[in-house]
């Protein structure tokens, strides 16, 4: 990466989280509330029995109604357990929530030790992805250490990759490179962009 591409997304980065953060709580969690909404009506997750979800933190859209609903819905429910050597990230499967966990790499809530039960990532029907920003093509802008792009590498071709994000989070550009991997769904309160399903459709022609 380029001194000058570095700098950009740093800049980036810093502009929106400002941003996100600077919403009130009582807007950040109505419109969550949203999101959370729109997610559920998906058919690709009410079709999903394995599904894995980032646990907010800070500012993040609030997901642990996500994770109980999916739980409560009979589904398997993953969450991510950040692994610092190697920059690795893995699926662990939770069956109480937040029981299962405590805090972790960052502060983020993940599994505790002795409640890590590791799932293949190809078995996986859905991911929310977190991000920082996202642009139009569902391209994302991530926090920085490339956890997601490698594990999102590792899903099975027919998997459903959702990113959450409020409307301030949505931008021109995120200044994507080639190793990055987009979403396929970005639902934010305002609106929901399907670009994964239109490179499909292209695929096809």
């Amino acid at each position: 990466m380029s001194n000058n591409l570095s700098w950009q997304k740093k800049q980036l980065r810093q502009e929106i989280i400002a941003r996100r953060d600077a919403l009130a709580e009582g807007v950040r969690q109505a419109r969550s509330e949203i999101i959370v909404q729109k997610v559920l009506a998906l058919p690709a997750w009410q079709q999903a029995a394995i599904v894995m979800s980032y646990v907010s933190f800070g500012s993040e859209v609030a997901t642990p109604p996500l994770i109980e609903a999916a739980l409560a819905g009979g589904k398997r429910a993953t969450v991510p357990l950040c692994v610092r050597e190697g920059r690795q990230l893995i699926a662990a499967e939770i069956l109480h929530f937040p029981a299962d966990l405590q805090p972790g790499t960052w502060g983020i809530l993940e599994p505790r030790p002795e409640r890590v039960r590791p799932l293949a990532p190809e078995l996986i029907d859905l991911v929310i992805v977190p991000g920082v920003a996202f642009d139009r093509d569902g391209n994302r802008l991530g926090y920085g250490g490339g956890y997601y792009d490698r594990f999102l590498a590792t899903l099975r071709p027919g998997a459903t990759t959702i990113a959450l994000a409020f409307r301030e989070q949505l931008v021109p550009d995120v200044y994507p490179e080639a190793h990055d991997r987009p979403v396929q769904i970005v639902i934010t309160d305002v609106e929901i962009l399907r670009p994964g399903l239109k490179l499909k459709a292209g695929k096809r022609n």
